[in-house]
């Protein structure tokens, strides 16, 4: 994986989109050509034109990400990656039309475009065609070899064999720790000397997986594999590299003090993040007044009570505040104190259930960001009775408020549901993921995936 600003990005995804881009940019150049040709004139100096090219390559790949083109289902399935393609590009024409009128110039063409939309077309599913099978073998997996023959060697085992895994597990050491649970783990005795058994295997990276490392850590060995010039990780680390999560399982206060993470330089960060939440979410209200209004018009219209819901929520630092959004459940609905989510939830209204699959449920939220008590992307807020639950249950839940909640999230993009302790658990474990690793370009890539999750409602409630 290559990492970038605190966030790994698998090797796939990055071959796939630089090659991307390339083909953009060839479709750009090649609708100019084709357009200039059928009238019949010059089609001037390349470095002219180049701006509105690379604009339109941006652009497209900025879309392709937000719905999930490069996503794991994306890299396995020709079938679900044309169907993004189709939406992406479609999407990123659209937003080459809206810069049209702040970027004049012929490029923008609508014949221009038309062209350069069907080409794209055609040749990132010929590159997926072509790259698709090659992405998913030995060549881009990196060989792993485990310290390890207990139950934290076989979760990595069982991981490596999930579709879309980017490491192959070559083999298991067992180091002395207790029974083995990976039954073909080579004894530890076996081997005379680890470095050498590393390189032939062809391991590039040797993972820490022992059940208990104090007083067992095999030093020697690691230092001896250290400087053959093999990466050496702990199992946290690799887990959280591989999954983007922070695993609870295997978290201790130790890991989160030592490891790479919380960086105190994120102050210019945060001042841009601020301004970034001023500016826009003024203009996105100024924009959605008149949607805001008529939804709760319809809200009104259908059921009794007030069009807004009102409810107390916990921010930064654990403190309270109220947020607002569109009321989407009956009046009474949380009459006896308030409840979990769940799938088609009879609590909510014909309107409700449409204004929450497309997120306009959420609007409101906008003036909570203008205020500063929220942001737009960070861990979503809880009710403080489900806060109080959840402290209790489950461990290092207080450090997600370490940070300020938002209306989209590292957690709401990758892991949708949460209507029991155990969903909140996996999500905690996404948002110590973001608390731990938040950067902009971190910030960036959950907004843009947002869309992915709008048009895909399938995590709507």
């Amino acid at each position: 994986m290559i990492r970038l600003f605190k966030h790994y990005i698998p090797y796939p995804v990055v071959v796939l989109g630089l090659v991307d881009v390339l083909l953009l940019l060839l479709a750009g150049e090649a609708a100019w050509h084709f357009r200039v040709w059928q009238i019949d004139t010059d089609p001037g100096p390349f470095l002219d034109r180049f701006p509105e090219i690379l604009a339109f390559a941006v652009v497209v790949n900025l879309a392709m990400i937000a719905v999930g083109s490069y996503g794991p289902e994306a890299l396995r399935s020709l079938r679900f990656a044309t169907a993004r393609l189709l939406v992406a590009v479609s999407l990123g024409v659209l937003g080459i039309s809206l810069l049209d009128f702040l970027i004049p110039g012929n490029m923008f063409w609508r014949s221009v475009l038309l062209y350069a939309m069907l080409l794209a077309i055609a040749l990132l599913i010929l590159n997926r065609v072509i790259l698709g099978p090659l992405l998913g073998t030995s060549t881009f997996r990196r060989r792993v070899l485990v310290l390890g023959a207990g139950v934290r060697a076989e979760r990595l085992r069982l991981l490596s064999a999930r579709p879309g895994s980017g490491f192959d597990v070559v083999s298991c050491i067992a180091m002395d720790e207790g029974p083995a649970v990976v039954e073909d783990a080579v004894p530890r005795q076996s081997i005379a000397d680890l470095g050498r058994y590393v390189e032939r295997v062809g391991a590039i990276e040797v993972i820490v997986a022992l059940q208990e490392r104090r007083n067992s850590l095999p030093l020697k060995d690691l230092l001896r594999v250290k400087t053959r010039g093999v990466h050496v990780n702990d199992f946290s680390s690799f887990l959280e590299r591989e999954t983007g999560r922070v695993d609870l399982d295997t978290l201790n206060p130790s890991w989160l003090i030592f490891s790479d993470g919380f960086s105190a330089g994120r102050a210019i960060s945060s001042a841009g993040k601020r301004a970034f939440d001023v500016i826009v979410s003024l203009l996105l209200l100024l924009v959605t007044v008149p949607v805001i209004g008529f939804f709760a018009l319809l809200v009104k219209i259908e059921s009794k009570g007030p069009a807004f819901f009102r409810q107390s929520r916990i921010g930064l630092f654990g403190q309270p505040f109220v947020v607002i959004k569109l009321r989407s459940m009956a009046q009474d609905a949380e009459k006896d104190g308030a409840q979990w989510a769940i799938q088609n939830d009879p609590r909510v209204t014909r309107i409700g259930r449409f204004i929450r699959k497309v997120r306009i449920d959420e609007l409101p939220q906008l003036w909570t960001v203008l205020k500063g008590e929220m942001s737009f992307v960070g861990p979503r807020p809880e009710v403080p009775q489900f806060v109080a639950d959840l402290d209790e249950q489950l461990p290092y839940y207080a450090e997600r408020h370490m940070v300020k909640p938002g209306i989209t999230g590292w957690a709401q993009i990758n892991y949708p549901y949460g209507a029991s302790i155990e969903d909140a658990r996996h999500k905690l474990e996404y948002d110590l993921y973001y608390a731990k690793n938040y950067t902009p370009f971190l910030d960036i890539l959950i907004l843009l995936q947002t869309l992915r999750v709008i048009l895909w409602p399938e995590g709507a409630r």
